[in-house]
């Protein structure tokens, strides 16, 4: 690897390393995977019956929920504070933002019927935060990802404003470098980015959300040479009409969407990555380096995918009096 290139690498850990020591180490020290042992032993059992029927019902379920607990952590930590209504709120909550207004309707449903069931089974004992980490988790070991210990103990958050999202969330057309400074700002190295943007070898993206790539360019097929040109020709006349119909959408693996594998990873470099921004992790070398690792080892993603996970799950976590246990995920108590 050359030295500049090991220079930016320790560069980018050093800022995730800080950010990750400056941020809530005490509260997050304080999560258990035991931590509802005697005030609602069945908890994780409960969750996971429940996901599972809505994921049956509706198999769009599990990409949503994962998208879902990436964005509630991302922008004021894990605190369940994306799932706050704006019906049920007098100012506009995290959800209301323009980046969540995509955030699939079943993804919320999921987590609102865990509560009911967890509300019967234990009122006012799990948080909703705690919830989502569960759901997520529980839906990648549905699809055949890996199935990994959840640290509980998260209290819910007290506030939702949507002003707080801008800057907090990537977005599609960001470069690898920027998303990894915004990454390790959270504490989250480069490799563990990678690792997480893995989570889209399952789900869709909205043509809008790529469309750039797909037409307007001064290039033979008029779209970005990094395109597979048979991709890019399929994407353009599955999405002709997506300026009248902004719902057309398509899957983020073509090859293999339902499933939690290293697919994802395999299409970056054919390229078939459908966003700006995941083939942006095959074009920057720091980020390269894990895409061939991932491709080359399920093993390894999978392993590297739960550890991230984990610590994804850890942001800006609130415990004790930090928070609250919302007997309603989308409203505030």
């Amino acid at each position: 690897m050359a030295t500049p290139l090991r220079r930016l690498l320790f560069s980018l850990a050093l800022l995730a390393a800080a950010a990750a020591a400056a941020g809530p180490g005490a509260a997050a020290a304080r999560l258990s995977t035991s931590y509802y042992s005697r005030s609602c032993p069945r908890v994780e059992q409960i969750v996971s019956d429940v996901v599972a029927a809505k994921q049956q019902a509706n198999p769009s379920t599990a990409a949503g929920t994962l998208r879902l607990f990436f964005h509630d952590c991302f922008v004021s930590g894990c605190d369940a504070s994306v799932l706050v209504s704006p019906l049920s709120s007098d100012s506009s909550p995290e959800r209301s933002a323009e980046i969540n207004l995509s955030l699939p309707g079943d993804a919320f449903d999921a987590v609102a019927r865990a509560k009911t069931a967890l509300e019967a089974a234990c009122p006012g004992t799990v948080s909703c935060a705690d919830i989502l980490a569960l759901a997520a988790r529980d839906l990648v070991a549905i699809l055949g990802g890996p199935r990994f210990p959840v640290y509980l103990g998260r209290r819910d958050a007290r506030r939702s404003d949507a002003r707080d999202v801008e800057g907090n969330l990537p977005r599609t057309n960001m470069s690898a470098r920027a998303m990894s400074v915004l990454f390790a700002r959270k504490g989250i190295t480069p490799q563990e980015m990678v690792a997480l943007a893995g989570a889209h070898t399952v789900g869709f993206s909205h043509c809008s959300e790529f469309a750039h790539r797909v037409y307007g360019y001064k290039t033979p097929g008029g779209h970005d040479p990094s395109l597979n040109p048979s991709f890019a020709r399929a994407l353009q006349s599955s999405c002709a009409g997506y300026e009248r119909d902004p719902t057309i959408s398509i899957f983020n693996d073509i090859v293999t969407p339902r499933d939690f594998d290293e697919l994802y990873f395999k299409n970056l470099p054919r390229g078939l990555g459908l966003l700006a921004s995941d083939a942006a992790l095959w074009e920057y070398p720091p980020t390269r380096v894990f895409v061939e690792r991932y491709a080359d080892n399920r093993t390894a993603f999978f392993t590297d995918f739960a550890a991230a996970m984990q610590k994804l799950g850890a942001v800006g976590v609130k415990t004790g009096r930090q928070g609250v246990v919302r007997r309603q995920c989308d409203v505030l108590d």
